[in-house]
């Protein structure tokens, strides 16, 4: 089924399902602590497991978030968290109205234990080394603030302070070096569309517009390219001082640098934001495996590209709602979202009995390629990327913000 088909689907009901499919598979408490929430970094069926052997494997569970550690993944956690807590603010905002039942917590409420999570694996600090990493962080936060006010929930002052400790480093790493920018990373050495993009979304959420044109502006100046209306991934000084530019083209890439052209708005960013939709459909789109079925978004594998399209379409769905662009740019994003959605749904697979013991009965796995079915991509008993499923969570949630009253 595609997005054109005469009923449309219940996406609202679509979202709880992803949303309660990886926080049962994959949310754990970090080291038993109360208050606390984190991701597994992987999840993998094996069975239900008994006496000593079910306390250790427990036991496992839990100290395994220690290591490996991907700050960025449990910031876009946060954000998905955030989106299923606007579709319960919808809804009422009441213990019906949770995503995962009225006996647990609401989606807001387990977004601040995530943030708290973060703060303590992170070694007490929400600093790191990746300016990227920070500003998804930063970025989750905000709406996570947002989300409070309209609900009056606490939380507020403890957020705040987490954004003041990271607009100090955004406002560190930009340097005249290059033309202008914010580096990636504390090596200073590269600067790129990853880090410029969500900085310069979250200094135009935060009323600072002018440092956001800037660094769009060095983006457009810099990483875009006008033949094919995407942004390059990023550049770095050669060794006679000139800009060096890395042209690898990501779908993520494409995502903040959007949503920072409509947050900022005026004619020449809603321009480019309407080319930039335009490039993507053209560029970065594969067929789906059923003949006639149009095209969804290409996704970009396991491990960090696992999460890449998902972000996409999170800024392809504000661009879809945003009426300052012209109809036919709207109604392509918009399908770009609705039809990747419906590839990742189409093609999930239910956990199996037995499979895992904090699973709901009818837990999804989503696959790692909205064009390829997950029994395919993530048989039973394959490790699976938290990633992967963010993304296709990501990507559900979007299309149901496009069917939302």
């Amino acid at each position: 089924m595609t997005s054109s088909d005469a009923s449309p689907p219940d996406w609202q009901q679509r979202a709880n399902h992803a949303a309660r499919s990886v926080t049962a598979l994959f949310g754990r408490k970090l080291l038993f602590l109360p208050n606390t929430h984190l991701a597994a970094v992987t999840w993998q069926g094996g069975g239900r497991t008994h006496g000593w052997r079910g306390k250790l494997r427990t036991l496992a569970e839990g100290t395994a978030l220690l290591n490996p550690w991907h700050y960025w993944w449990q910031a876009h956690y946060v954000d998905c968290l955030v989106d299923t807590g606007r579709r319960e603010l919808g809804s009422g905002a009441t213990p019906a109205a949770r995503f995962n039942g009225p006996a647990n917590p609401s989606a807001g409420h387990l977004a601040s234990r995530l943030v708290t999570g973060i703060r303590l694996r992170n070694a007490f600090t929400v600093v790191n080394n990746y300016y990227d990493d920070m500003a998804w962080l930063a970025l989750a936060t905000h709406r996570l603030d947002r989300l409070a006010e309209e609900t009056r929930r606490p939380g507020r002052g403890r957020n705040a302070r987490v954004r003041r400790s990271l607009t100090l480093q955004f406002d560190a790493a930009g340097t005249d070096d290059l033309g202008g920018g914010v580096f990636w990373s504390k090596k200073r050495d590269f600067k790129n569309t990853p880090a410029n993009g969500p900085v310069a979304l979250y200094y135009a959420r935060t009323g600072e517009t002018a440092k956001a044109q800037a660094l769009i502006d060095w983006l457009d100046a810099t990483l875009f390219d006008a033949d094919q209306h995407l942004y390059l991934d990023g550049a770095r000084a050669g060794t006679a001082g000139e800009v060096l530019v890395e042209r690898t083209v990501y779908t993520y890439n494409q995502g903040p640098a959007l949503g920072a052209l409509l947050e900022l708005g005026g004619d020449a960013n809603l321009a480019r934001a309407a080319s930039v939709v335009d490039g993507v459909e053209r560029l970065l789109t594969v067929a789906t495996p059923t003949p006639g079925q149009g095209s969804v978004l290409r996704c970009e594998g396991t491990g960090d590209g696992g999460l890449f399209t998902g972000i996409l379409c999170r800024y392809l769905a504000l661009a879809a709602r945003d009426a300052r662009l012209p109809e036919g740019t709207r109604r392509t994003a918009a399908r770009l979202v609705t039809d990747t959605a419906e590839a990742f749904w189409d093609g999930r697979r239910t956990v199996e009995p037995g499979e895992s013991a904090r699973a709901m009965p009818d837990a999804s796995v989503f696959s790692l390629h909205a064009n390829t079915p997950a029994a395919r991509t993530y048989p039973a008993g394959a490790a699976v990327e938290l990633s992967t499923q963010l993304q296709a969570w990501m990507t559900i949630e979007a299309a149901a913000l496009l069917t939302a009253p």
